[in-house]
């Protein structure tokens, strides 16, 4: 394991991005303020942009659109690492009102980056690849 690496957790990532309490913001954007080039990126995993995602909206109701824009613009820090898939998703138009959303789109995309074929009963992820809709 590498133990230069610092991964964010939910908690972290919410009080960056709504500035709520003060002190716990102040203490995590020092965190990214202590963060130089070449040091290795704070990482946010797909877990933590779909937990924060969900906190965003409905413990501080933040519409789609703009729960999206806030994960959108952490995702651009240059301090800030996702994954790939996430980093994609991310830079979709019209996220907010995509179907399949947000959260449904990381899933398949963890299921891309393994070589998986990913297995749904979401009936509006038949435009993704390598998805396979079940019938009930």
């Amino acid at each position: 394991m590498n133990q230069s690496a610092r991964l964010l957790d939910t908690s972290v990532l919410i009080r960056l991005l709504t500035r709520d309490p003060l002190p716990l913001f102040k203490t995590a954007s020092g965190v990214l303020d202590q963060w130089t080039e070449g040091m290795p990126g704070l990482i946010v995993t797909d877990l933590v942009l779909s937990e924060s995602y969900y906190a965003l909206q409905h413990h501080y109701s933040f519409p789609k659109a703009d729960a999206i824009e806030a994960l959108r613009s952490m995702a651009g820090h240059p301090a800030i690492a996702v994954s790939p898939q996430a980093k994609k998703i991310l830079s979709l138009p019209n996220l907010a009102a995509a179907r399949p959303g947000f959260v449904d789109r990381l899933i398949h995309g963890a299921a891309q980056a393994s070589g998986a074929i990913l297995l749904t009963f979401e009936k509006s992820a038949r435009k993704l690849p390598n998805t396979r809709i079940l019938e009930g």
